[in-house]
């Protein structure tokens, strides 16, 4: 089970002071531990994509993190650079203001320039941002996100108001259907919770707290 649960794990280390040494232990875990990836922000991609060659875990980025506010273009760019530099998955956040103002055509643009770019080359996960969103919100978020192409719709960016909720997970998981991945990101900080987060629908589980999670310990941390 503990091996089961460490192949949803994406091993988690986003912030802005974040140093190679740390970057370095944060892939040593993954590879001792089996996680799916290491999420990290992009200048560390090439690092991680070199200390995980010839292993199974795979590198992660984030695209247009936190906020999602910059242009579809610059995300295009971004993924393709973060593709270059060895990532094989793709965590974008969308236009949250854009979805909240109606423009589903804005919304839907920004997520297919990043799978475009992204095409036979990464995977990549919809960061809907839960906290900031009503309930229809949410709905129209993630069939935006299928619509586009996306591979996984995820709830959080770990670095806004709040994280993953059980009922988040479930009406993501709900609106999707069956055939693209949810991932539950923000404040996953131990067994209990991440068993929850699956059991509500999660295919992938974003934490820092990965190592604690498979010893069965709870940490203090947002992501």
């Amino acid at each position: 089970m503990e091996n089961n649960i460490a192949k949803m794990i994406d091993h988690t280390l986003l912030k802005a002071d974040t140093t190679k040494a740390q970057i370095v232990k944060l892939c040593e875990e993954a590879k001792q531990y089996g996680f799916a990836s290491v999420c990290v922000n992009p200048t560390w991609v090439a690092t991680a994509a070199e200390l995980l060659k010839g292993t199974d875990v795979k590198v992660c980025t984030v695209i247009g993190f936190p906020l999602g506010a910059s242009t579809p273009e610059t995300k295009a760019f971004e993924t393709k650079n973060a593709i270059e530099n060895g990532a094989e998955e793709v965590d974008m956040v969308i236009n949250i203001g854009a979805l909240k103002d109606g423009n589903d055509d804005l919304v839907e643009r920004d997520i297919r320039a990043v799978v475009e770019a992204a095409k036979g080359k990464a995977l990549v996960k919809v960061i809907i941002e839960t906290c900031l969103l009503t309930e229809e919100e949410k709905v129209r978020a993630c069939q935006l996100a299928v619509k586009a192409g996306a591979d996984y719709v995820k709830t959080s960016t770990g670095f806004s108001t709040g994280g993953a909720t059980t009922e988040d997970v479930a009406l993501m998981r709900k609106t999707v259907g069956k055939n693209i991945g949810v991932k539950a990101s923000g404040g996953v900080r131990d067994i209990k919770s991440a068993m929850a987060m699956i059991e509500a629908g999660a295919t992938r589980i974003g934490t820092s707290s990965g190592v604690a999670i498979i010893a069965g310990k709870s940490v203090d941390s947002n992501y």
